[in-house]
């Protein structure tokens, strides 16, 4: 079995070779501030995302799409807006995408991802903190990897132009977005 992304060797080894996502044990999700006081969560209930392993980290890549019309953040009426022009634009802009176009270790299960989201339109450079949550073989036998990966956006990068504010001065949505997926993908699926 050939291994990478080990920056040292007493890092969690990962085979080579292409992990897909397992959506029964996957959730793509993001916290915003709501009218400076309590915070909103959310996820995207359809989503598809590969990681490829290669030899080394320079080789490897991750990639993955959203669909942003599948938000939901346990509240029809706000979800509804999510979707409109306001925010993601789900009816011009279906998807959301991200490509990494570099990975690098911070320690033995922490890696910087750096990537291109494309979002409502607009595509920016990111930066991602991947942390390997543990790697073990399922019941049927297939290779499963975990990784809880973080992050944070600002809307106005994406130009998502809600912008309300409250008589206080604190806006009704917060701009920073946080992100917090919690992966699990299985090799070769």
């Amino acid at each position: 079995m050939t291994t990478a992304l080990t920056p040292s060797a007493t890092a969690t080894e990962i085979p080579t070779g292409t992990w897909k996502t397992d959506p029964a044990h996957t959730r793509v999700g993001f916290a915003v501030k709501h009218m400076g006081v309590s915070t909103v969560r959310g996820e995207f209930r359809e989503f598809d995302g590969t990681f490829e392993v290669g030899e080394d980290l320079s080789s490897s890549r991750a990639y993955g799409t959203v669909q942003a019309a599948s938000v939901d953040t346990n509240q029809p009426q706000r979800d509804e807006h999510l979707r409109s022009a306001d925010f993601f634009g789900a009816e011009e802009n279906p998807e959301l995408r991200f490509e990494s176009t570099s990975i690098e270790a911070i320690d033995e299960d922490s890696f910087r991802v750096v990537g291109n989201l494309a979002m409502n339109g607009v595509t920016n450079e990111v930066e991602l903190l991947a942390e390997i949550t543990g790697t073990d073989i399922g019941p049927a036998g297939e290779e499963r990897l975990g990784l809880e990966v973080t992050g944070q956006v600002s809307r106005r990068d994406f130009k998502m132009k809600f912008d309300a504010a409250l008589g206080s001065g604190n806006a009704v949505v917060g701009d920073k977005v946080k992100l917090a997926l919690d992966i699990a993908v299985i090799k070769g699926s």
